[in-house]
């Protein structure tokens, strides 16, 4: 079993997926509004962009996690990749939100895919490490509970912060570009440093019998892991909700509720929301175990999806606090899927005795990937089809009705499938511990066994 961790490598954590939504959510949250606003792209044209380069994305994580199975350094697996991928990719940020102006609608776009796609490799070849980096900072099924509450608070901390920002920047701004293009680049400083602090502290403690992991092991390990698939499928349909919610959310603000500064009261209820039920995690999973709490959670996500949708515009409150119990119901299943995920590694080592961290996340990774490509796809031809129009000060009734279907229809539907395929989760916290006293004990004999043939061979 590795040694305990400490608050620094807890924190350290937590600043690394800071830094990472300072480029993800970033685009998550407000990259629809920027293309269909200020760069003129039409909603159904930034959603088949959205579609395209995220399912690129998905690709590139499983590119990048191949890379990462197969490095082996000084500084362990993981951590270069964030040490020189970090700058690269907050610089990219940039290059996203700054569309350069002059260009032909189809200049605009060329540039919008060929950017985006681009800071997407270079995200994957970041945050698939990072990810990964966990499996291999403890075996401990609490500290990897906390690990994930860790890095779910310092993504929502980052969440509220942007919704604080940019938020009043899209309401007031005289020049919404100028603003975005200072926003990204102040962003790029904090996020350097971010990732500079986990550099310094997290840090790999999990033995592996095989450090560089061929591509027939990788496939091999990947097909015999049942739990992990069915995980990825799971997520994959959880997170397509989760995505519709983010990618619409400032649209929600804005033209059902009337006033874009409510996406800032909608963020602030939805990460206390999440906060609440972060800090609760690691008990809730000593008493109920991942998987039922996984369960319980979601059900809290459809219930408020179908409340929100269902919300009158004229009373905000209850929308606000549909959003919290979004933010309990969603931010509780999306802190648990990363304990869930780690735990999946262990599995894969005790089915085919090779730890495969960097593609094990890499696929999970690509089901998130695709999550966001459908959900913020999904988001956009929804207002779309009913019609939005960009920078109309009154949406018609048509386009209203399509901004509630998307963020509350859309999650509680695909959200009741995915908890439909965790009920027949077979990785048990008790089945856990099996699996890892096994490997452990499979270890502690071949090294025996490698102690005595040496010893037999140096007598002969």
């Amino acid at each position: 079993m590795t040694k305990p961790l400490r608050l620094p490598q807890f924190l350290g954590y937590a600043a690394g997926d800071a830094a990472n939504n300072l480029a993800f959510a970033m685009g998550s949250m407000f990259l629809l509004l920027y293309y269909t606003d200020v760069v003129g792209i039409s909603a159904a044209a930034a959603g088949t962009l959205f579609l395209v380069v995220r399912l690129w994305d998905a690709f590139a994580d499983v590119f990048a996690g191949r890379l990462v199975d197969k490095s082996s350094t000084r500084w362990g697996k993981f951590r270069p990749f964030i040490l020189f991928g970090s700058l690269p990719l907050l610089g990219l940020s940039v290059l996203v939100f700054s569309v350069p102006g002059g260009l032909s609608p189809g200049g605009a776009l060329i540039y919008a895919y060929v950017s985006y796609a681009v800071f997407g490799l270079a995200y994957s070849l970041v945050n698939i490490p990072y990810g990964s980096m966990a499996t291999a900072m403890t075996q401990r099924p609490e500290e990897r509970a906390r690990l994930a509450t860790s890095r779910v608070f310092g993504s929502q901390l980052t969440i509220l912060m942007l919704a604080l920002v940019v938020a009043p920047q899209i309401q007031n701004s005289d020049d919404l570009q100028r603003s975005l293009t200072i926003t990204t680049l102040v962003f790029l400083v904090i996020g350097f440093g971010l990732y500079l602090f986990t550099f310094a502290t997290a840090k790999e403690q999990v033995e592996r019998d095989v450090p560089k992991i061929t591509v027939r092991q990788t496939v091999d390990t990947v097909k015999q892991n049942k739990p992990l698939l069915m995980l990825c499928l799971s997520s994959l349909l959880f997170l397509t909700g989760m995505f519709a919610v983010q990618t619409v959310g400032i649209y929600y603000a804005r033209d059902v509720l009337g006033n874009a500064n409510y996406y800032i009261v909608l963020n602030i209820v939805q990460t206390a929301g999440t906060f609440v039920i972060a800090a609760l995690i690691p008990l809730a999973v000593r008493t109920l175990g991942k998987k039922r709490s996984y369960l319980c959670l979601g059900a809290v996500g459809v219930v408020a999806g179908i409340s929100l949708a269902l919300a009158p515009a004229g009373t905000p409150l209850i929308a606000f606090v549909c959003f919290f119990f979004l933010g309990i119901g969603m931010g509780g299943v999306n802190t648990l899927m990363w304990a869930l995920e780690a735990d999946t590694v262990e599995y894969g080592e005790w089915k085919t005795g090779v730890r495969t961290e960097g593609t094990t996340y890499a696929l999970f990774s690509f089901t998130r990937k695709m999550g966001q490509a459908v959900g913020g796809a999904a988001a956009a031809y929804t207002i779309g089809f009913g019609g939005y129009v960009a920078d109309a000060t009154v949406q018609p009734d048509s386009a209203v009705t399509a901004i509630k279907i998307a963020v509350g229809v859309v999650p509680a539907v695909v959200i009741s499938v995915a908890l439909l395929i965790m009920l027949k989760y077979p990785l048990t916290e008790s089945r856990f511990r099996e699996l890892v006293r096994d490997v452990a004990q499979r270890r502690a004999t071949r090294q025996i066994e490698a102690a005595r043939a040496a010893a037999t061979g140096g007598a002969t």
